[in-house]
């Protein structure tokens, strides 16, 4: 083979990825004129601070017991660090937009400096994101959040929202720098370095509104026509990439379910301190345990705030990440068809024509000579020459092709066990850290109304002392 193949695994740094034999069993487009999204947030696993460590029955402290090999090991072979942070606002006579700063620092050779600082808006994500697709069509590009769809449900300027999309961004381009392949584009490189006009001439220089059609009329095309013999490891990849989106989405839309109803009985929650605070005022005997009790459920109102809070910061965005993730990794499986049914037809062109030329037709032959005056031998010679020069310019076509399917098949395994490492890691520290939350959250809840029936017990005993002397 003349172009590049990707051997069956991949270093990242000291690290080795190997494609697994069987991926059975391991079940665990975007407009450019408007800012308007909804963002995933950040997902990370907290340090244990969170948590009371005088609570000596608390198993808060087995947040400690999860060391990941693959953050650690990621880590060590850390050279690029980008920081999202710092929004502002612009408004012009045409559009009103959000900048965002994004802060490198790189040990890296190529990079003409250690440390770089640009504003992006989000459009320059999407334009990265579509750069990456389009140069290496069957890796895993991590995806960006959506967009909104109504534009009247969302305040786009609200600082909840900014915050919200600012940390989407930071971990999209996280994603990329911790990339063996991503990390180390041009267009990464620029999208990081360059400034804003530099940006915008870099932009301009790709392809075109009329070659991108072309490659969407390919695309249709190669998706009606199918392919005949995919390789059976990518049917593996198809039915879990369906079964895992079931799965996630279900997930993902039962949590908003749960956060939902868990705010609607925080509603009712609020009241219940004032209305206890209310009736003390007017029973003079049970004035002091209705006002601990009006404490108490304000206590376990912020309790329950703060884990409702929790939920909809943590674990939502992590889900919500993947459902969009099942998305990407369609698309991806689509491409790589795409690639499969281009080597087929042309495999079938190539067969078509050799069945042409040893199948050259006399006739045809004989009525070419009477109209030119020439033998008949003659012009068969001349087509027979035509046919093996296009025969050659197709085999040359074919063989560039079997490269690109060979090189497109290797780089989506070795990226599939790559992702699935990295999900293993996200979804794992996300259920984690929400074990460990509820945890402390029921922990505390306990220990308030723990404390009220002592304080009850404790009155009562020396009520009845008093009235026994």
């Amino acid at each position: 083979m003349s172009g590049p193949a990707v051997e069956n695994s991949v270093s990242s740094g000291n690290a080795s990825v190997t494609i697994p034999a069987d991926i059975s069993g391991q079940m665990l487009d975007l407009d450019e004129d408007d800012d308007l999204e909804v963002f995933s947030k950040d997902t990370t696993i907290t340090d244990g601070s969170y948590f009371n460590t005088s609570m000596q029955t608390s198993p808060a402290s087995m947040i400690n017991q999860y060391k990941f090999e693959e953050e650690e090991e990621d880590v060590n072979a850390k050279d690029i660090f980008v920081t999202v942070d710092n929004p502002e606002s612009h408004v012009t006579a045409i559009e009103t937009y959000i900048t965002y700063r994004v802060m490198t620092k790189t040990t890296r050779s190529e990079f003409d400096s250690s440390e770089f600082e640009v504003r992006r808006r989000y459009q320059d994500f999407l334009w990265l994101k579509g750069r990456l697709e389009e140069a290496h069509p069957t890796l895993i590009v991590h995806p960006l959040p959506e967009k909104f769809v109504m534009k009247g449900m969302v305040e786009r300027f609200n600082e909840d929202f900014i915050e919200t999309r600012r940390r989407a961004l930071h971990r999209f381009l996280n994603r990329i720098a911790e990339h063996p392949i991503f990390s180390s584009t041009e267009d990464f490189k620029i999208f990081l370095t360059a400034a804003s006009e530099e940006l915008i001439s870099h932009k301009k220089q790709g392809p075109g509104f009329l070659s991108r059609m072309g490659e969407t009329v390919k695309a249709v095309a190669a998706s009606v026509r199918g392919v005949r013999n995919r390789p059976e490891e990518f049917n593996d990849m198809q039915e879990y990439v369906e079964a895992f989106s079931q799965k996630i989405s279900s997930l993902d839309k039962v949590t908003q379910r749960i956060i939902r109803e868990q705010r609607e009985y925080l509603e009712e929650l609020k009241e219940c301190g004032p209305t206890y605070n209310l009736w003390s005022n007017s029973e003079q005997d049970l004035a002091e345990p209705l006002k601990n009790m009006a404490d108490c459920l304000d206590r376990c109102y912020k309790e329950s705030d703060e884990q409702v809070k929790q939920l909809n910061d943590q674990l939502t965005p992590a889900l919500h990440e993947y459902v969009l993730c099942t998305e990407t990794l369609k698309a991806v499986l689509r491409r790589r068809d795409n690639i499969q049914a281009d080597f087929e037809a042309k495999t079938e062109a190539l067969a078509t024509k050799k069945a042409d030329r040893e199948a050259d037709s006399k006739v045809l032959s004989l009525a070419w000579d009477s109209l030119v005056g020439r033998s008949p031998e003659e012009v068969k010679q001349q087509r027979q020459q035509k046919l093996k020069a296009e025969i050659k310019e197709m085999r040359d076509d074919l063989e560039k092709l079997e490269d690109r399917l060979e090189w497109a098949n290797n780089a989506l395994k070795i990226d599939w066990t790559r992702w699935n490492k990295v999900m293993r890691t996200d979804l794992r520290s996300a259920f984690v850290d929400t074990a460990e939350r509820n945890v402390s959250y029921y922990e505390k809840c306990l220990a308030i109304w723990e404390s009220f029936l002592h304080s009850q017990r404790t009155d009562a005993e020396a009520n009845g002392k008093d009235d026994f002397s």
